[in-house]
């Protein structure tokens, strides 16, 4: 068990942009030396990298560009969105082993210029693979994008707990708040309201556009060593509570539609982790960072992850509560609805900042900070607090 063996010494980004400009390449060898830098440490001091099986950018050739010496552990996670918490998990495993003492975890995606996650892909249905397969039984139907995937659920969803669309938008209109005060934001001064989003055109009924998140470019990098070796380094370490990976029966890519009941059990099984390992509860948490590529999956974490009964999302989030000053704030950063999606690698570095007290939209408090990742797939997440 990790048990607050291992921390987050340093992060770093690129700028968030729809046209980087710029190859993957060097977006993520941008990120990694800004998390060096922060860090205080050398290239020379890295042994180990970790990031998505869906990045472009090979570690040996991150290794190349940025002079760094032998490599002891390297590592891919798959799952798309869903390896975001899992690739730190993996790197405070390594380090708490002792087959690395310095990892570097990485994500660069030019997602909005080059390959965009939102459109057809022929080559997920065509691959020689096991989900090339089951591709190939949804993609006829109409099931080819995320966002009709999803729907499914949030059409199921509403039917069975009465949420309605205007639920969904409050989420929705609390990151972009959120996303207003963050400079970092590509909707930086940009919040909108509840009537922006029903007014916003459909993507797939009963998702609207305001209801999906943004495509990006851009990189996150965040740098795992030693909770013991991160107290003398340059920033206040954010170490790592709890880590966990979590799939659950009936797994099905995106949309899971061979369970009995609707939820998101694989998110059930990570908190379960989380909490135990982490010796709390869900009204321990300060702040939330939840993975936001679509709104109705903010509502059934919450669920899933203990904050409220199932079906009663919608309550929960009334009034303000996922907002600045509410009882639980969901994304000060913005998200990735209102921020970037880095598949969910920028939601970790706002929790380090959380951690460590430097976010533009810092919540008060020294307790512990979630952070999940993808859903609607096997799935990961993080505890993170102060040392």
């Amino acid at each position: 068990m990790i048990g607050g063996a291992a921390a987050i010494a340093g992060i770093g980004a690129t700028e968030f942009s729809k046209d980087s400009g710029r190859s993957e390449l060097r977006l993520a060898a941008e990120a990694t030396s800004a998390a060096l830098a922060d860090a205080g440490l050398r290239p020379s001091d890295v042994d180990g990298l970790v990031t998505f099986t869906m990045d472009n950018t090979a570690e040996i050739a991150l290794a190349r560009e940025l002079g760094l010496g032998e490599l002891t552990f390297f590592s891919h996670v798959g799952y798309g969105g869903g390896a975001a918490c899992a690739i730190v998990q993996q790197a405070a495993m390594a380090v708490t082993t002792g087959i690395a003492q310095v990892v570097v975890c990485y994500r660069a995606l030019n997602e909005r210029s080059g390959h965009r996650f939102g459109q057809v892909s022929r080559a997920a249905v065509a691959a020689p693979t096991s989900a090339g397969i089951d591709n190939g039984w949804h993609y006829p139907m109409g099931l080819a994008v995320p966002a009709a995937t999803v729907a499914m659920i949030a059409r199921r969803y509403m039917h069975d707990y009465g949420a309605g669309s205007e639920d969904f938008g409050v989420v929705t209109v609390a990151d972009r708040r959120h996303a207003a005060t963050n400079p970092n934001a590509w909707f930086y001064r940009r919040p909108v309201t509840l009537a922006e989003h029903q007014a916003s055109r459909w993507i797939v009924e009963p998702l609207r556009l305001l209801d999906c998140c943004q495509e990006s470019d851009g990189a996150v990098a965040v740098v795992v060593t030693s909770a013991e070796r991160a107290r003398d380094l340059r920033q206040a370490p954010a170490v790592i509570r709890a880590a966990a990976q979590g799939s659950s029966p009936g797994q099905y890519v995106m949309t899971s539609y061979y369970r009995d009941e609707l939820g998101l059990p694989e998110m059930g099984t990570v908190a379960r982790q989380l909490w135990r390992q982490a010796g709390l509860g869900p009204q321990d948490v300060r702040t939330a960072v939840l993975y936001d590529h679509f709104t109705p999956y903010v509502l059934l974490q919450l669920e899933e992850l203990g904050f409220c009964p199932r079906g009663e999302a919608r309550h929960f989030i009334s009034d303000g509560a996922i907002e600045l000053g509410g009882r639980l704030p969901v994304n000060p950063h913005g998200g990735q609805l209102g921020e970037a999606y880095i598949h969910g690698m920028n939601g970790i570095a706002e929790g380090v900042r959380q951690v460590r007290g430097t976010s533009v939209n810092q919540v008060g408090g020294d307790g512990p900070v979630l952070v999940t990742a993808g859903t609607g797939v096997p799935t990961s997440g993080l505890v993170l607090g102060p040392d």
